[in-house]
């Protein structure tokens, strides 16, 4: 029986190229595409795909956030991240997010087609470009990511979801449907995070959120425990 694959990318010139690649095996198929993250985690949801090919730079919901969600909601789904870059801070990322496998996109199809078997069968796969530079580090636990402001450490990984969300000029209701989260919930953590953070407006709010660089990738899972 062949695995059953999801798609996420904003391209669809890349997923068609994937796709493309996949239909030639009869080991993989391709069940769903999805052009944002949270498409990504409503199609888990419905379907529960075998393995998900995540990019990890996606509009509104990133891949690291999306995949957080996937894990929340759909654990046994299996993600593959990919990347345009291999920055240290990208790959902890996506491992602590729970990703299975980062793979950058200027790999070989043979080297995409090696983490998704690795993944399907229950491994991990790190390719060859940041394997030796990465991989003795995470399994020392010595890799870290960038620290959080002081102001922030005192929000959960929910909250940094959405104060990025909202730094990026996301409405309630957006992020609501986004989240998965109701309208109120949203306006709730909203209200808390100024409380805590101690600004009156989103403006301040946003402001902070730019000057930690939030907008780049979502909360780290391990540090900032819900």
């Amino acid at each position: 029986m062949a695995y059953q694959i999801l798609l996420v990318d904003d391209h669809k010139i890349f997923r068609d190229g994937i796709k493309s690649i996949l239909e030639r095996r009869d080991e993989f198929k391709v069940v769903g595409e999805a052009e944002n993250g949270a498409e990504a985690v409503q199609f888990c949801k419905r379907v529960r795909p075998d393995l998900v090919l995540m990019d990890i730079g996606l509009p509104g919901l990133n891949g690291i956030e999306a995949t957080i969600e996937i894990m929340r909601h759909c654990p046994d789904c299996k993600v593959i991240i990919l990347s345009m870059y291999d920055d240290e801070s990208s790959v902890v990322g996506a491992i602590r997010s729970g990703a299975r496998a980062f793979v950058l996109k200027s790999a070989s199809s043979d080297d995409l087609l090696d983490a998704l078997r690795t993944v399907a069968k229950g491994g991990f796969y790190l390719c060859a470009e940041v394997a030796d530079r990465v991989q003795t580090r995470i399994q020392r636990g010595d890799l870290e990511s960038k620290a959080l402001p002081p102001v922030l450490d005192t929000l959960s990984p929910r909250e940094l979801q959405v104060l990025r969300l909202v730094a990026e000029g996301k409405t309630s209701k957006e992020i609501a449907v986004m989240l998965d989260l109701g309208l109120q919930t949203v306006r709730s953590y909203r209200k808390t995070m100024m409380k805590k953070i101690g600004v009156n407006n989103i403006a301040g709010l946003t402001q902070l959120a730019l000057s930690a660089g939030l907008t780049r990738f979502g909360p780290d899972v391990k540090d900032h425990p819900a």
